[in-house]
């Protein structure tokens, strides 16, 4: 599994200059709940950019619950009113790039539940693939190469096995732009030794899964995230 790093340029402007088109499109042609869009293809045609930023568009649209694909039908307008429609993409438009900070603090605040739920719901499968995480963690980390990828899906396969996946969803959203933070302010810089104590304390976080002890593993994660969360305060904006 290989995690993308996106610019926070990288098509942000295109991918909102689209949804704003497909806002006005909807308007122009008033159309209502449960009409169909015309298709990827024709709306790359008449917004003269490629499938796939029209495809991110709708996923996106999708996610916030304006628009609904159909397999084999095509994209329709969500069963909710023009007003709606264009107050939450207005909503969109506006929304800016969060800060390192925000970043941190909303991953903390996640993960500190996501992994009492993983300790209380994972499965034989969940443990596997947390455990295959952690080794290849701690694999680039002997070996003192950049870890970071590897230490994100480690939590991600936790986010997985909380079995909550608006948790899994938004750990998703957010994991980009960590990545592209922690690259900016070269977070992975560490010692030798502060790379080991973080497999330790992937480690620790790991056992207390596997035990199925949630105040643990939630008091593991708390000291994982400790060394973190002091950085993050000493970042200059």
């Amino acid at each position: 599994m290989k995690l993308e790093v996106f610019t926070k340029k990288d098509n942000k402007e295109s991918l909102n200059t689209i949804i704003a088109k497909i806002r006005d499109y909807i308007n122009y042609k008033n159309l209502e709940p449960q009409d169909k869009l015309p298709s990827e293809r024709m709306l790359s045609e008449k917004f003269e950019v490629s499938r796939s930023s029209v495809r991110e568009a709708i996923q996106k649209l999708e996610f916030y619950g304006i628009l609904k694909s159909i397999p084999q039908s095509g994209t329709f307008v969500a069963n909710i009113g023009k007003i709606a429609i264009n107050g939450i993409i207005d909503d969109i438009l506006r929304l800016g790039t969060s800060d390192f900070k925000s970043l941190v603090e909303t991953r903390i605040l996640i993960e500190l539940k996501t992994v009492r739920l993983a300790a209380t719901r994972r499965t034989e499968d969940d443990i596997i693939n947390i455990k295959t995480a952690l080794d290849a963690y701690a694999e680039k980390v002997q070996k003192g190469e950049d870890a970071v990828q590897e230490d994100l899906i480690f939590h991600l396969a936790i986010a997985k096995a909380s079995g909550n996946s608006t948790i899994n969803n938004l750990m998703l959203i957010i994991t980009p732009e960590i990545l592209t933070n922690f690259e900016k302010y070269h977070v992975c810089d560490k010692s030798e030794n502060e790379g080991f104590d973080r497999v330790k304390e992937h480690t620790e976080v790991f056992d207390a899964i596997v035990a199925q002890d949630p105040q643990l593993a939630k008091q593991k994660m708390k000291e994982h995230f400790k060394a973190l969360y002091e950085y993050c305060y000493s970042v200059q904006e």
